[in-house]
């Protein structure tokens, strides 16, 4: 049986409101505020597709053995590099085998789908794959694009074991239908006129692919029960559902007010909140829009009432933290070029052979856990750092990724160079042992507070804009949720 064995799923915390958007550039394109519903996701400033497909994956891997992953797939049209591979990264900062079959999907928004097609071609064969797709468009101030784009990722592991959701058939169309299109030196897309895409694309491609996906299983539109399909505005999607014959109960909701339109992702996204709502027995077809279709439709097992160790998509809408500055979303997306000082001119190059020698370190958090005494630290280092131990030469690889830890100490810096000051930083303590200063992101100053939890999460460090490279390490999100008395209880608890 070959299909979906995990799902997970990443929604940045920042969520911008569409009406920000309008009150700031109605007076130059009115269109805009015609759009002003809702809110869509934002990926914060030291966060790019690399780092949401990151935090994707790990959703869909809690509780999954790493090592049973035979090959990674990364599907984006904002790729950082256009000749480094995306996966490579991913799998680094995963932890994940050497000897690893990887990919990365660009150039059409139906690349998620046709990694995830890729995927289970491969599952066939008795690997498993993961597949995370992840988008952060860019686009011009003012534009459509602006109100209905969102940053986001999914991810799904495929596999021929502990099945939650099996496939049925597939079908694909491929035509150079070019609704929009991004020049290989270019930052923005630009895109044709909005109803003969909606007309001469959407309605027909998605209709096509549904009809021959449904004709190859001699079925009827009404004998599915989840239809998962893009369009970036609730009433194009509604008209396009109402065209397939879907009632609204069958058609999955297109994240609109939530999210926005995650390029490359969505489809993936949007099964990702089927699977969570999906009973037993239940028929998911998933279509995407790029240049044609892919069409899969999945069955799905009564391996999907057992609970989802990770957040999933519903979890990552619920973690969310308004951005009402315009001016600050436009600073994120360097679409603004603010005075930052002399201090921002410090040199940002990257040595690749102290990366490369240190890649388990730095992309990974690998640090080491003494053999002698049990100890782990980080980084790893020849001598263990436990007084009585002192063992040289005795510390196996230990990932700290995922390791409970709190906050020992922090600070506000209103000096250091940050695109959103100041600048929090401070010493995280893992349980069981190993410490180390970290930037803290996903938060404010005012909401740190010594022994709150936090989570490690991958994000991009440093941006040397010169050569044009991105360097990413680990940063500690604090889990801002929790309460005063929590956060005393668990000082008491630690001896703090």
């Amino acid at each position: 049986m070959v299909g979906i064995s995990a799902f997970g799923a990443y929604v940045p915390r920042l969520r911008l409101n569409r009406r920000a958007i309008a009150d700031s550039m109605s007076w130059l394109t009115p269109g805009v505020a015609g759009l002003a519903r809702g809110e869509r996701a934002v990926r914060n400033f030291d966060e790019d597709s690399v780092t949401m497909a990151v935090a994707a994956a790990r959703d869909c891997l809690a509780g999954v053995d790493r090592a049973d992953v035979d090959g990674l797939y990364v599907a984006s049209t904002t790729h950082p590099f256009a000749d480094r591979s995306s996966a490579g990264i991913v799998a680094t900062a995963l932890n994940l085998r050497d000897d690893l079959r990887t990919a990365d999907f660009s150039s059409s928004q139906k690349a998620g789908t046709a990694a995830l097609v890729t995927a289970l071609d491969a599952a066939a064969g008795g690997k498993q794959i993961l597949v995370t797709a992840a988008d952060a468009r860019d686009s011009r101030p003012g534009s459509v694009g602006e109100s209905l784009y969102g940053d986001a990722a999914a991810a799904v592991l495929v596999g021929d074991r502990d099945v939650v959701a099996e496939l049925e058939a597939t079908y694909a169309t491929s035509h150079d239908f070019v609704d929009h299109y991004r020049g290989a030196t270019d930052r923005f897309d630009y895109t044709w006129e909005e109803r003969w895409v909606r007309t001469e694309g959407y309605d027909r491609f998605i209709a096509d692919a549904v009809s021959g996906l449904l004709g190859r299983l001699d079925l009827q539109i009404q004998d599915v029960d989840h239809i998962v399909f893009p369009a970036a505005k609730a009433r194009d999607h509604a008209g396009i559902a109402k065209g397939l014959g879907a009632t609204p109960e069958q058609v999955q909701d297109n994240l609109y007010a939530t999210c926005g339109e995650a390029g490359v992702a969505h489809p993936l996204l949007m099964l990702v909140g089927a699977l969570e709502r999906a009973k037993p027995g239940d028929r998911i077809v998933v279509v995407s829009f790029g240049q044609g279709s892919d069409a899969i439709s999945l069955r799905v097992t009564d391996r999907i009432g057992q609970p989802a160790p990770g957040a999933g998509l519903a979890g990552a809408l619920a973690q969310r933290m308004p951005l009402e500055n315009y001016m600050k979303y436009l600073h994120f997306r360097e679409l603004v070029s603010p005075e930052l000082g002399i201090r921002a001119e410090a040199p940002t190059q990257t040595s690749l052979t102290a990366l490369w020698r240190n890649r388990k370190t730095i992309e990974g958090l690998v640090g080491g856990q003494c053999r002698e005494c049990g100890v782990p630290q980080y980084p790893k280092a020849r001598l263990c750092v436990n007084e009585t131990c002192r063992a040289i030469d005795a510390q196996d690889d230990y990932p700290f990724a995922d390791v409970p830890a709190y906050v020992k100490s922090f600070t506000g810096d209103h000096l250091a160079v940050t695109p959103d000051p100041p600048a929090v930083y401070g010493m995280v303590q893992f349980e069981g042992g190993g410490r180390f200063v970290a930037d803290f992101t996903d938060c404010t100053l005012e909401e740190v507070a010594v022994s709150m939890p936090v989570r490690m999460s991958f994000r991009r460090h440093v941006l040397d804009r010169q050569r044009g490279f991105s360097g990413y390490f680990w940063k500690a999100v604090p889990a801002t949720g929790a309460s005063a008395s929590q956060s005393a209880d668990a000082v008491a608890n630690r001896g703090a």
